[in-house]
């Protein structure tokens, strides 16, 4: 039984080596090293069976997962994420914010500065958001932080999400 197990081990059929490695430690108690050894390869087939996540694919599965990594305090992550948010849209507003706070936690407020102004100009809700984030707490007393906040709505041009660019919009006839 613990051989089968081990060869669909070998073969990766995890749920198979499961089931025969299952057997082994109910049939056999008392043979310690055995056990022992059929745990240790059930971990690794429990391991192999777990559900995994889908890797992040839009610039909101990027910030979710920046959100994720925050809360966990892996700014290195949470960074890694929001760029490449931004790289899928250069105008998400939520995820300009988000890398102002990831940016501030790890005390680059210049940094920090340049994205809270894009993301108040984006979306001017953001202004009042970032006044009472205790997040930004680092930032409110730098004079960049008045300025940011004073950022004018961005113009209503759509940015082309392959260059980065703006693009041509075309005014609606009537």
């Amino acid at each position: 039984m613990y051989e089968r197990g081990l060869q669909a081990l070998q073969r990766r059929d995890f749920a198979a080596a499961a089931d025969a490695l299952r057997n082994v430690i109910a049939r056999y108690p008392d043979e310690r090293e055995l056990l022992e050894r059929a745990r240790l390869y059930l971990k690794v087939c429990e391991r192999e069976l777990e559900p995994r996540e889908q890797a992040p694919r839009t610039a909101d599965d990027w910030v979710y997962a920046a959100t994720v990594a925050l809360n966990s305090a892996d700014e290195p992550a949470a960074l890694h994420h929001l760029t490449r948010a931004l790289e899928a849209n250069p105008r998400h507003d939520h995820a300009h914010y988000m890398m102002a706070v990831a940016t501030a936690r790890r005390g680059d407020a210049e940094r920090s500065f340049e994205h809270l102004r894009q993301a108040v100009a984006l979306n001017p809700e953001n202004r009042s958001l970032a006044r009472q984030d205790p997040e930004l707490e680092s930032l409110r007393l730098l004079s960049g932080f008045a300025d940011a906040l004073e950022t004018p709505p961005a113009a209503a041009a759509a940015v082309d999400r392959s260059s980065g660019s703006p693009a041509k919009v075309r005014k609606a006839r009537r």
